[in-house]
């Protein structure tokens, strides 16, 4: 699973996410990609779930890109313990995104194979996507 070597402070707040993203918005790799039109935290279970579904579909023809990694800890208390005593334990890495933020690329593969792959990867993540396509994309 997708999580960090080491981070600089092992329990971060855990911040807000409001407004929409500002980097990371615009196709850079491929020609087809998937982004995102509203505010989560992604586990890295959930990208790489979404990341077999688009590989698999497209049988491993063309190049893929995932374009966020989970680098912020959460933390979670265990079940039944009293409030208070401390911040929890890191129960594992999120990736916070915003809406506009490109979440996968791909490239190599006809229009039609892409739409379905990532349509299919989007099915796996908690968030509404949309599929965009490169302004200069011709088939």
């Amino acid at each position: 699973m997708l999580q960090p070597k080491r981070t600089k402070y092992r329990r971060p707040q855990k911040g807000k996410m409001k407004g929409n993203a500002h980097r990371g918005t615009e196709l850079s790799f491929g020609s087809f990609g998937i982004k995102t039109l509203e505010s989560c935290w992604l586990t890295g279970a959930q990208i790489e779930a979404a990341r077999q579904a688009v590989v698999r579909y497209m049988k491993r023809e063309g190049k893929i890109w995932i374009r966020i990694f989970p680098d912020k800890p959460f933390t979670k208390k265990p079940a039944e313990v009293r409030m208070g005593k401390g911040k929890g334990n890191v129960e594992g890495y999120v990736a916070p995104v915003t809406p506009g933020r490109m979440l996968i690329e791909a490239e190599g593969v006809s229009l039609e194979i892409a739409k379905e792959a990532l349509r299919l990867g989007a099915q796996k993540l908690p968030v509404a996507t949309k599929f965009v396509v490169r302004r200069d994309y011709v088939e």
